[in-house]
C-alpha cells in the first residue's frame, strides 16, 4: 500500500487519524475493511475525475479554439466530398463498372498467358498509333516470352544506331536492350496523322487513368452511335466512357481482328481483356513480386505478433493481477 500511495500526489491522500479510511478528495472513498480492493479501479476513478475537472476549468478561449478546429475539420471534409462528386458529375459520361479481373485479389497474380496475348494485340493493332517507350524487349523475358523469343521479337525492328567509324548513322536489327519503337518520329507528326490529336504513350496508361484497367476495357468496348443532339466534328467518334463523349480514336478492336498464336477465339471483348492485362503489367511490372513479398511479410509478422503477445502476457500478468489490501493497525 505504501508503494502505491507513494506514487500519488501528496495532496490527493488523506488518512484519518483514527485509521478509518483512505480518501481521494472528490473521487473515491475506500472504507476501512479487511477486504482487498483493486488499485486499478481507484486509479481509473481518480484520473478520470481529474480529466473532467480540467475540461470544466478550461478557459473560454481554449473551448472556442477546439470548437473552431472541429468546425474547420468538418467543413474541409464536406468540401472534399462535394468536390469529388462534382468532378464525377457528367451528363454524357459513364463510369466503368468493376470487372472481376483474375489479378484483382489480394494475393492473385497476373495471367501471364493473357499478357502474351495482350502483347500480340498491342503489336498488331495498338502499335500503329501508340508508343510504349518505357518498355524494353528484355522486360518480356520470364514474363510472357523466353529469352530466345524476346530476341526474335526485337530483331524484327530496325534501329538507327551509330555513328560508325566514318561518322555515319546506320540501321541494325533490334536487341533485347532496345525499347519499343514509336510509330511517329515526333509529336508533330503524330498530331498531323491523327487530326490534331496526340495518341498517348501506353507504358503507364493503366496507372494514369482513373479506374485503371476497368476504364480502358470499357473505353475499348464502349463505342456506339451518338445520341440525338450530340454533334461530332470530322474524325471524331462517340464513346460514353470518354470525358465529353467525343474521342478522336476510332474503334480498333473487332471480332476476329487478329488470330492468336494459341488459338484462343479472338472476340472483341477477349482482345480488350488481354491488352488491358498486358498494359496492367506494363504499368506495374512489380505486381506479382509485391504480392509475394506481402504474403511473406504477413507470415513473418504473424509469428512476431504471437511472440509479442506471449511476452506481454508473461511480463504483465503479475502486475495486472496484483491486489492491494488495507490492514489497519491493531489497537493496544
Amino acid at each position: 500500500m505504501a508503494g502505491v500511495l507513494g506514487r500519488l500526489p501528496s495532496r490527493a491522500i488523506q488518512v484519518s487519524s483514527k485509521g478509518h479510511f483512505v480518501s481521494f478528495p472528490g473521487t473515491v472513498r475506500v472504507p476501512k475493511t479487511a477486504t482487498p480492493f483493486n488499485s486499478s479501479h481507484a486509479y481509473q476513478q481518480f484520473f478520470s475525475s481529474n480529466a473532467a475537472a480540467a475540461l470544466k476549468n478550461a478557459s473560454t478561449g481554449k473551448k472556442m479554439l477546439l470548437a473552431s478546429l472541429g468546425a474547420i475539420g468538418t467543413g474541409g471534409l464536406l468540401l472534399l466530398v462535394g468536390l469529388e462528386k462534382s468532378v464525377k458529375a457528367g451528363e454524357l459520361e459513364l463510369h466503368p463498372p468493376k470487372y472481376g479481373w483474375s489479378h484483382s485479389g489480394t494475393f492473385q497474380s497476373l495471367d501471364h498467358t493473357s499478357i502474351r496475348r495482350g502483347y500480340e494485340v498491342y503489336k498488331q493493332v495498338c502499335a500503329a498509333c501508340h508508343s510504349m517507350r518505357f518498355i524494353a524487349y528484355r522486360n518480356l523475358v520470364g514474363v510472357s516470352h523466353t529469352e530466345a523469343e524476346a530476341k526474335a521479337e526485337a530483331e524484327e525492328i530496325q534501329v538507327t544506331d551509330g555513328p560508325d567509324d566514318q561518322g555515319n548513322m546506320f540501321q541494325r536489327p533490334g536487341k533485347l536492350s532496345d525499347y519499343f519503337q514509336s510509330p511517329y518520329p515526333n509529336e508533330e507528326a503524330a498530331r498531323a496523322a491523327n487530326n490534331g490529336a496526340y495518341p498517348p504513350d501506353l507504358s503507364y496508361i493503366i496507372a494514369a487513368r482513373h479506374g485503371g484497367e476497368d476504364y480502358v476495357f470499357a473505353l475499348l468496348t464502349g463505342y456506339c452511335d451518338a445520341p440525338a443532339g450530340v454533334v461530332l466534328r470530322e474524325g471524331q467518334h462517340f464513346n460514353p466512357y470518354f470525358p465529353g463523349g467525343a474521342i478522336s480514336m476510332a474503334q480498333a478492336l473487332y471480332n476476329e481482328a487478329l488470330e492468336y498464336e494459341d488459338g484462343t477465339p479472338a472476340s472483341s471483348s477477349q482482345l480488350a481483356k488481354d491488352v488491358c492485362t498486358f498494359l496492367k503489367w506494363a504499368s506495374e511490372p512489380e505486381h506479382d513480386t509485391r504480392k509475394q513479398m506481402a504474403l511473406k511479410a504477413m507470415m513473418m509478422f504473424s509469428l512476431l505478433t504471437a511472440i509479442a503477445y506471449y511476452m506481454k502476457r508473461h511480463k504483465w500478468s503479475t502486475l495486472k493481477t496484483r491486489k492491494i489490501a488495507f490492514k489497519p493497525s491493531s489497537k493496544k
